[in-house]
């Protein structure tokens, strides 16, 4: 079972690119013995956005891939996680510049896809977001 610290290695593991990223973000955290995941999944997010504008399908595609593990093999946080702190951030509309949030839909697992149209339902119409 992935747990929050796996999470972060796999994201990495898959997502090189996003290692500076990262490190910062731990050297700014380091003084927390729970870091906050989630403002990195928010970086993560925007490094998935980045990566989308500039047509990098190879990454694109090892990091679904990732995001549907972390779904499928991760503890109830991880999974959570994936939902509310990667997809969700991910159909934020106001971090895209030049692109929008289905163009990611191609790049989606079907259990993550399922996850995304959870969080596309809770925004229309205030479905909560359970685990099935």
């Amino acid at each position: 079972m992935i747990d929050s610290a796996g999470m972060m290695s796999a994201l990495l593991d898959s997502c090189p690119g996003f290692g500076s990223t990262y490190a910062a973000f731990l050297a700014e955290w380091h003084h927390e013995s729970e870091k906050p995941y989630y403002l990195a999944l928010a970086d993560f997010s925007r490094y998935l956005i980045a990566r989308l504008e500039a047509g990098d399908r190879q990454q694109l595609d090892a990091a679904f891939q990732t995001i549907e593990r972390l779904h499928t093999e991760g503890d109830h946080y991880v999974r959570e996680a994936a939902t509310i702190g990667i997809l969700e951030s991910l159909q934020n509309t106001h971090l895209h510049e030049s692109t929008n949030p289905q163009q990611f839909v191609a790049f989606l697992r079907p259990v993550s896809l399922r996850y995304w149209r959870k969080v596309e339902d809770f925004w229309s119409n205030g479905t909560v977001i359970t685990d099935d």
